[in-house]
């Protein structure tokens, strides 16, 4: 245990994190997305939804300012103009950990192209459909 760090973030989980370079992604992805096919790395959070993983790890995570859009989210159907109740769980929760930062939606086949591209993939237990999430890493800049 550490002090100032989500118990559910364990050894692999933060070495992983800490692993990633600045533009690299890392996929949360709910309970029925095929992670172990499209992911080059996956770590499990079992137990554990999308909405607490994606907390814990905005707790830590710098995320890249560089870029117009490093927080996405899979969409409904396919369609980025379709969201469900847990996408606006996730847009507000981002609106208080990143603000000034928009939750992204992507349609279907975008969004598996950019997990099967990300550094790693959490598996989470989430039930609810299209919980799936991805944020790009950013860099902590000098003081």
């Amino acid at each position: 245990m550490l002090i100032g760090i989500p118990a559910l973030l364990g050894p692999d989980f933060l070495s992983t994190l800490r692993a990633m370079g600045h533009g690299d992604e890392l996929a949360i992805v709910d309970g029925n997305y095929p992670a172990a096919d499209h992911g080059r790395r996956v770590l499990r959070a079992d137990g554990h939804g999308v909405l607490e993983v994606i907390d814990a790890v905005l707790t830590v995570l710098p995320v890249d300012d560089f870029v117009p859009n490093a927080l996405f989210c899979a969409s409904v159907g396919g369609d980025p103009t379709r969201l469900d109740p847990i996408h606006h769980e996730m847009s507000a929760l981002c609106a208080r950990r990143v603000p000034n930062m928009p939750l992204q939606p992507l349609a279907g086949p975008a969004f598996y192209d950019r997990v099967k591209a990300a550094y790693a993939v959490i598996a989470t237990s989430e039930p609810r459909l299209y919980g799936n999430f991805i944020v790009r890493k950013g860099v902590i800049k000098p003081r």
